[in-house]
């Protein structure tokens, strides 16, 4: 369980948009599509607010960066819901690609779970564009109407992030935050410790 009370403002951010899921639940059962496309856009805006507030105050911690990667888990699932509810058509076309860029998601939450016994928070950068992508994508999906090419963006960059997600967990014995990718992993002085001391 989380103290509330040592929880800074970009914490506050973050844990709004678990906080919204119920709300986002219950405008999808009442058909309310654009007010569900109005508040999953507020959702995706605090992910670029916590983020540059904890830099910007210094105030990152590692709960922060837990909190930051459950929001952006539940706002990415909540979004695909919306999809599944209120454009079933488009995901029926192409719900091949759909899967394709799922499973090793999945996968890769099962390997963190079972070596770290919780989500992983890397935030590297491959993370954050893919998470923008979707971002962008889901909601002009919802506004607008599909975008293909965007939506093959969204599904490469989505496998590659999956893929190097999967590759630093197996690079780390034990959980750390904020990695920026693959490349820097290499000089990470926190995995170079953990392997000597094996």
């Amino acid at each position: 369980m989380y103290n509330f009370k040592s929880f800074n403002i970009a914490d506050w951010f973050s844990f709004y948009r678990i906080l919204a899921v119920p709300l986002l639940l219950g405008l999808i059962w009442v058909g309310e599509r654009e007010w569900f496309s109005w508040m999953l856009l507020v959702s995706y805006s605090t992910d670029a607010i916590d983020g540059f507030l904890a830099r910007r105050l210094k105030i990152s911690s590692a709960r922060g960066s837990q909190l930051d990667s459950m929001g952006d888990q539940v706002t990415l699932i909540m979004g695909l819901i919306g999809l599944i509810f209120f454009e079933i058509t488009f995901i029926k076309e192409n719900l091949l690609l759909i899967i394709i860029a799922f499973v090793p998601y999945l996968i890769q939450m099962s390997i963190a779970f079972a070596k770290y016994g919780k989500a992983t928070a890397f935030h590297t950068y491959l993370a954050k564009l893919s998470a923008i992508t979707q971002g962008i994508f889901i909601l002009w999906l919802l506004f607008f109407g599909p975008v293909y090419w965007l939506f093959y963006t969204m599904i490469v960059l989505g496998v590659l992030e999956t893929v190097e997600e999967i590759t630093l967990i197996l690079m780390y014995d034990d959980w750390v935050e904020d990695v920026k990718g693959y490349f820097w992993a290499l000089k990470d002085k926190r995995r170079l410790v953990n392997n000597n001391n094996q």
